[in-house]
């Protein structure tokens, strides 16, 4: 859940955010691959997800343009207030639900918005992730979904990037080396999850987004007015 969050906001810290963005795609596909397809319930969980998932991947195009367009401190300081969003939601537990009834037009109203946010700063998890929880899906259930739509969003994102002239020979040969640190920071993580409680490891997680979101902001406002 967090490796794309931190390692974009840790990158964006020393260098560009397209760059940032490309450098973290091998180990984001790699990593959310096993998830997508851990527990065979990708039919049950497709027939929940797929109004969301359909327009999150096709809008994902429409917010790369901004890089092109737009200032990327800006879309940097974009990105640390949707880290903000998430870990404030995270750590107040915030829970939303959404009526079967409402879900067909909910779904890809907020896929699209979650595309545009992909595209714009390589972040996918605001507001996928209050989304599939609020459709009720079980932890496995969600984690799977989730997998799935960081999975495919991961290689839209790197055709956006490749048509936008963001992404050459020497980000894939970085990014395939960030491969290796990143299997052995879950690795430590997941070591590390079962010395706290559900409850103590949420904060300590949340927390720590949260003052990466911050720093980014305040290094990206920075940024913007050459300070």
């Amino acid at each position: 859940m967090g490796l794309v969050l931190v390692s974009l906001a840790l990158l964006n810290l020393v260098t560009d955010l397209p760059s940032a963005i490309a450098l973290f795609l091998v180990p984001a596909l790699a990593t959310n691959l096993w998830q997508a397809f851990a527990g065979g319930n990708i039919k049950s969980v497709l027939k929940r997800i797929w109004p969301f998932l359909i327009t999150a991947l096709v809008t994902i195009m429409l917010g790369a343009a901004a890089l092109r367009m737009a200032d990327h401190a800006l879309l940097s300081i974009l990105l640390g207030s949707l880290i903000i969003v998430y870990s404030t939601v995270g750590l107040a537990g915030i829970k939303f639900r959404v009526h079967p009834a409402h879900n067909f037009w909910i779904g890809p109203l907020l896929g699209a918005i979650n595309g545009i946010f992909t595209g714009m700063t390589g972040a996918f998890m605001v507001p996928a992730v209050m989304y599939f929880q609020a459709l009720g899906l079980s932890r496995k259930s969600l984690m799977q979904g989730l997998g799935m739509l960081f999975s495919l969003s991961t290689v839209v994102l790197a055709v956006a990037l490749k048509n936008n002239q963001y992404l050459t020979w020497e980000h894939g040969i970085w990014s395939l080396a960030g491969l290796i640190p990143s299997l052995a920071g879950m690795f430590l993580g997941q070591r590390f999850r079962r010395m706290l409680t559900e409850n103590i490891f949420k904060r300590v997680f949340f927390i720590t987004l949260m003052v990466l979101g911050i720093h980014v902001i305040i290094h990206s406002v920075g940024n913007f007015f050459n300070v």
